[in-house]
Parts: structure tokens; C-alpha cells; sequence
């Protein structure tokens, strides 16, 4: 065995490890040594098949020739170049790439390092923007139950998971939060779209009501509910949110940090619904996961509404340190050209049909109640167990691992979501290895 694979460290205690079980990982621990395309190798020399894009970032598979290629020019060329007051080419080069693959009339972007970071961002512009606008009165933001958006003190306000919002006080005031839209007792196992629960979204209407509309800055929703596990947007929904934000004044950001970049087979959801938002949050898909960035689109009225005043003075006041990082922007651009070279913003939807009758074989399997799916994303919910949540779906994770298969869990879902580069014969494998773990009766 080579070095590589001898890599694993002696000592893991130092390593708080995110969203992890910390203990039983450190027991009995996974570790990824390299990876190429479609699967990871493991510490032990193992083939992992890779069903989940990494953390859903890994779009165009990995170690990517042309994205590895642009790291290593630009880190040794320009390694990092301050974005206060300064600039350098590729940042705005990027920008301009990114904006004419964006839903029409989304014209300007500001960087970001991560997801959460492109949710807080959002949310301040939003607040912001009402302020110039001369209606400072509207503060709240609104989210919905079951929400991710990160893991930030505005993220995790507007979010609706219970498990990371429970610990930490307070939050944000001023917000509120409507109805998730997950109605398994009428649109169980369904392909697409649910036929039911369009209407959820005038719940909307009734918190305008409560709090009047004066007062709400902003909406903020993902098109399709990735990390709670995977929950589909109902026939009209996101329409019918659209039409009464645009009634009330209000700004609808769309969080595409899971769906932007090709998921759903479209370069972002907004695309594929037909609903453009006022924002959208980006990250993950921008760099292929490769280098931390993320981007958030504003419309040209958002933008122009800051451009006022004397031309030497800051028209907002927020940024980061590797705001449009120089490799991260290298990166970023070696990512969008291999998306145009290879047809990936679109590929999800010449794939979706095959994804789709795979995935849902699954339902005969035991303890299946509810599989969803849209572009390359899937779910399979399981039946929990009595009195032990979490360990069903869980106890399948580790399965897969063991059987060289790399997915994701929340709570009792397992949430698939592979490299936008997979082929018919990968989806057969991973759902052949997913139905033989599955009628093991976990």
C-alpha cells in the first residue's frame, strides 16, 4: 500500500468535527485520500462511489483537470489581492461569466466565501436596500419551517430546523416563518412536482396580515428544500410566493446554494421554475467545491438603489477579507468553463427520466415510506424506529459506506444528489447497492 493510502493520522482528538457524531466517528473513522471524477478512494484503498457531490458542491466530479490546472497558475502568479477599495481582473471577469448564465435582469454580484455567508449577505441587502429605498420600517424577514441557510446567526433565524436553531438563544429578532410545504399523506412517492400544496403559499398572506406588510423586508425560501431532505416545491407555489411578495413590496431571495449550477438541469431553479426572484444566493456548484466562494445575485434596481450620493463615498458597508479571492476566482472560472465544455448546466435534465425510474424501483424495499425527486436530486424516507430516531437512515449510511457508496442522511432521509458528470451505469450502481442495503431490513 502506498504512502498515501498509509496518510491516516495516529490522533483525531483535535478535530471538532462539523455535523459529526464525533465519538463514534473517531472510534470507527472514514477517511477520503484522493478522489477522481466519480469516486473517492479511502484510507484503506477503497472505491467510494460518490452519490452526494461531496457536500451537494462537487457538480463536475473531482480533481477536475482544467479547475486543478487554473488553482496552480493563479496561486503562483497572484496569491491574494484585497477587494476593499481595490480589485483584480479575474474577479470581474467572473462576474460578468456568472451574470449571463443568471436569470435575466440579475446584473450584479457580490462574493462570498460559503453559503451561510451568502444567506447573511443577502438578508443584509435586502434590510438594507428598503432603508435607501426610504421604508426603514420594514425589518422582519420571513422564512419557513424545515429551512436551511446555513449555520450563521441570520441563517439559522430564517431557517426552520430545530436542531440548529435550538442552542443558541434568541436569534435574530423580527422573524417569522411559514408552513413547509410537505404533504406526504397526498403526494407520497411522487415524480416531480407534488399535485398538492400549492396553496400553502398564501399562508404567506396571513403573516402580512399579522404583521403588516410595511414591516416585512423580505421572504427567503429554497426552491427545493435540500438538507431537511429534499422537500419539492407543490405545482404553483413558488408562483403564487412570487405574486404576493411583488403585491406586498416585498424582496424574494431564492437560496440556490443547492440548486444553482446545473442541479436541477437548468443553470439555477429560478430557470427551471420560471419565477425570478429579487436575490439569489449562490456557493457550493460556483468552484466545484474545490476553494471556499460564493456569490450572491441582485437585480439591477437593488444595485442602482445604493449608487446614490457622492461617488468617493462607501455605498454599503459590508464585504469580506476573500471577497472574489484571486485562486477562488481562477477556480471558479475553470469551473464555468468546464460546465459550457462538457453541457453540464443542462445535463440533470437529459439524465432526470433515468435518475427518476431508479430511484423510485426503490418503493417495494422495506421501511420506504416516500421517495421524491427533480433533476438529479433524490430522497428515500425511511420508516424510523420506534424510540430511536435517526438510527435507521443512519445505520444505511454506514452500510453504504461499507459497500463503497457515499450518501447523505437527515434525520431519517437519505438525500442523493451525485456529480452532474454520472452516467447510466453509475445510477444503476448506486441504486443497486442502495436496494441490497436496503432489503437487509436495517
Amino acid at each position: 500500500m502506498s504512502d498515501r493510502l498509509n496518510a491516516a493520522p495516529n490522533d483525531l482528538r483535535a478535530f471538532w468535527m462539523p455535523f459529526t457524531a464525533n465519538r463514534q466517528f473517531k472510534k470507527e473513522p472514514r477517511l477520503f485520500v484522493s478522489a477522481k471524477d466519480m469516486y473517492y478512494t479511502t484510507h484503506d484503498g477503497r472505491q467510494v462511489l460518490d452519490g452526494t457531490a461531496g457536500l451537494w458542491c462537487v457538480n463536475a466530479g473531482h480533481c477536475r483537470p482544467k479547475i486543478t490546472e487554473a488553482i496552480r497558475q493563479q496561486a503562483g502568479e497572484l496569491d491574494y489581492a484585497p477587494a476593499f477599495q481595490l480589485g483584480h481582473p479575474k474577479a470581474f471577469e467572473l462576474a460578468n461569466r456568472l451574470v449571463d448564465i443568471a436569470p435575466e435582469g440579475m446584473d450584479h454580484v457580490l462574493y462570498t466565501n460559503s453559503g451561510s455567508e451568502s444567506v447573511e449577505t443577502a438578508l443584509k441587502v435586502a434590510l438594507a436596500y428598503h432603508r435607501v429605498k426610504g421604508n426603514g420600517s420594514r425589518f422582519r424577514l420571513i422564512g419557513r419551517e424545515r429551512g436551511y441557510h446555513g449555520v450563521n446567526f441570520g441563517g439559522i433565524s430564517v431557517g426552520g430546523i430545530v436542531t440548529n436553531r435550538k442552542m443558541f438563544g434568541t436569534l435574530l429578532t423580527g422573524v417569522d416563518h411559514m408552513p413547509h410545504t410537505h404533504v406526504p399523506g397526498k403526494n407520497a412517492f411522487t415524480r416531480g412536482e407534488p399535485e398538492h400544496g400549492g396553496d400553502i403559499a398564501s399562508e404567506l398572506e396571513r403573516i402580512v396580515t399579522l404583521h403588516d406588510a410595511s414591516t416585512i423586508a423580505a421572504v427567503i425560501v429554497e426552491p427545493v428544500a435540500g438538507s431537511t431532505g429534499v422537500l419539492i416545491p407543490p405545482k404553483g407555489y413558488l408562483q403564487k410566493l412570487r405574486e404576493i411578495c411583488t403585491k406586498h413590496g416585498i424582496l424574494l431571495i431564492f437560496d440556490e446554494v443547492i440548486t444553482g449550477f446545473g442541479r436541477l438541469g437548468t443553470p439555477f431553479a429560478a430557470q427551471y421554475y420560471d419565477v425570478k426572484p429579487d436575490i439569489i444566493t449562490t456557493a457550493k456548484g460556483l468552484t466545484n467545491g474545490v476553494i471556499p466562494m460564493g456569490a450572491v445575485f441582485v437585480t439591477s434596481e437593488i444595485h442602482d438603489a445604493f449608487m446614490q450620493g457622492p461617488e468617493h463615498m462607501i455605498e454599503f458597508f459590508h464585504g469580506y477579507t476573500y471577497s472574489g479571492n484571486p485562486i477562488a476566482s481562477a477556480a471558479a472560472l475553470a469551473t464555468l468553463d468546464t460546465y459550457k465544455e462538457e453541457g453540464l448546466l443542462t445535463r440533470a435534465a437529459e439524465l432526470s427520466d433515468y435518475w427518476a425510474d431508479a430511484l423510485h424501483s426503490l418503493k417495494d424495499c422495506p421501511n420506504v415510506i416516500d421517495i421524491r425527486n427533480t433533476g438529479l436530486i433524490g430522497a428515500i424516507e425511511l420508516d424510523p424506529i420506534a424510540g430511536e430516531p435517526t438510527k435507521r437512515a443512519f445505520t444505511a449510511f454506514l452500510k453504504a459506506y461499507e459497500k463503497g457508496l457515499l450518501i447523505r442522511t437527515t434525520g431519517d432521509i437519505i438525500a442523493l444528489s451525485p456529480p452532474l458528470i454520472i452516467e447510466k451505469h453509475h445510477i444503476d450502481e448506486l441504486f443497486g447497492k442502495l436496494r441490497e442495503i436496503l432489503q437487509n431490513n436495517i
